[in-house]
């Protein structure tokens, strides 16, 4: 059941509402909000057009929702070239799964009920679901096959540092797709085709970390509702309590979510890092390779915690003059996972080093910069099982593009390993529009060589 709308106060809001941006554009001379491809920035800035992206981050992330309502054809025939509901038949013949691709669902009392098949989706059976049991069609990760989508979260990818997924949700008239939930990621929402009827609600769980529906009994009325249509932009923080159907008597909604920042938290970094942190410290201080209590892990250790925070105070000193944080996880797990650079054609300019062979007295600048991460972390020697750091450089140009979010699917790193000696040498190279190699920080001419060349391989620099 929708709930009722809000009523506003005596001063035109909503009872107990948050504070919700709401910019209504009218059309000039040209295409007010095309997206800009020309850096990342550039992306996200058109992407929330006319909302200066320095405002965007004071005002709205993580805090409230935005809400942007064009009234710009450019930008609606734009949004609706993404993704339509005819774009399904195509992708059905390319051989989708029920449940890895598309989920069939529809809210019933408050409650998801899930009308997938078994097996592979076939189109006439999706469109009869459609029509008939008025359920919605939820397309998972659209950009493994739309090299628009792929385009800007990529872009996007490259904006945030994070990964950034998306779905695309189709309903019909008179329709709901699902009861009211929260997710644990930042939500970006562009209406494609028809009108979308939302409510948002204050969150129960503020930045939350994990998805969760919520009754309709505890979450009492809307702080937000209105309607989406084609070209409109809708933005809210993780938590955030929300429902949308699509209002009766018009055609079908289509809407995509993009969303990102899934565990990328102040406490998912320290969680990367402390492990690494403590690495380092054990080498050096006494305190922390001495045995503890015997018979503590078989009893509540609440009893050291005077001790244990003492241990944290001396990692806190410590950090304050570390200069290279060990990274466990994030970084690779984030750069494994992203999509490969934007490209046409058979993307061999990721894959097949190409130009000069850099060489002593050659020059050479570092490509792709926004799909490479260099980082600090430990390595096992599997002869002696001793345990050295190590720099890694990481990069995402041969990851495959079709396996991007979907989780169960195999993926693998891609990049080198230098000893601790050579970062100087690569922060030259990272750090400056072009290097001499004969210039970089080495002892030795070979050692400079070998270097260049090992990332010349992997497609990294190129020589200038």
């Amino acid at each position: 059941m929708m709930p009722k709308k809000a009523k506003p106060t005596g001063n035109g809001k909503e009872e107990g509402s948050v504070p919700c941006k709401q910019v209504k554009i009218e059309a000039a001379g040209g295409p007010s909000s095309i997206l800009n491809f020309e850096s990342p920035s550039d992306l996200f800035e058109s992407l929330i057009s006319p909302i200066k992206t320095e405002t965007f981050f004071r005002e709205f992330w993580e805090k409230k929702p935005l809400l942007i309502q064009r009234d710009d054809p450019a930008v609606a025939t734009y949004y609706r070239s993404l993704f339509r509901l005819s774009d399904l038949k195509s992708l059905c013949s390319w051989g989708m799964y029920y449940g890895r691709d598309i989920n069939v669902c529809r809210c019933v009392n408050g409650k998801k009920k899930v009308l997938n098949k078994d097996g592979k989706v076939h189109f006439l059976q999706l469109r009869k679901d459609f029509d008939q049991k008025r359920a919605t069609i939820q397309f998972h990760q659209p950009q493994r096959f739309k090299d628009e989508l792929w385009r800007i979260q990529e872009k996007l990818e490259c904006y945030f540092g994070s990964l950034v997924g998306s779905n695309v949700y189709i309903t019909p008239a008179g329709s709901q797709g699902l009861p009211p939930h929260y997710d644990d990621v930042e939500v970006f929402i562009l209406q494609l085709e028809g009108e979308k009827h939302w409510c948002l609600y204050h969150p129960t769980v503020p930045l939350a970390r994990e998805y969760s529906v919520e009754a309709e009994d505890r979450i009492g009325r809307p702080t937000h509702e209105f309607t989406l249509k084609p070209g409109d932009f809708l933005y809210f923080p993780r938590g955030t309590i929300h429902q949308a159907d699509t209002p009766p008597g018009l055609a079908h909604s289509t809407h995509m979510t993009i969303s990102t920042y899934q565990n990328n938290s102040w406490g998912d970094f320290l969680l990367d890092t402390m492990s690494g942190l403590v690495f380092d410290t054990a080498k050096e201080d006494l305190e922390f390779r001495a045995g503890i209590p015997r018979q503590l892990l078989l009893v509540e250790a609440t009893a050291v915690a005077t001790r244990l925070s003492g241990f944290l105070r001396t990692l806190a000193d410590r950090l304050e003059g570390t200069k290279e944080l060990l990274s466990a996880d994030m970084k690779k797990d984030f750069v494994m996972n992203r999509l490969p650079p934007y490209h046409m054609g058979d993307g061999s300019e990721f894959s097949t080093p190409g130009g000069q062979l850099p060489r002593l007295d050659s020059t050479v600048r570092l490509q792709f910069k926004d799909h490479t991460i260099l980082t600090v972390g430990l390595h096992q020697d599997q002869s002696d099982e001793t345990q050295e750091k190590m720099i890694y450089i990481y990069h995402s140009l041969k990851n495959r593009r079709e396996t991007h979010m979907m989780g169960n699917e195999e993926t693998e790193s891609h990049g080198l390993r230098f000893p601790l000696s050579h970062m100087d040498a690569l922060k030259q190279i990272w750090g400056h529009p072009a290097v001499s190699v004969k210039n970089l920080k080495l002892p030795t001419d070979e050692e400079k060589e070998n270097l260049v060349l090992s990332l010349w391989t992997e497609c990294l620099i190129q020589v200038v």
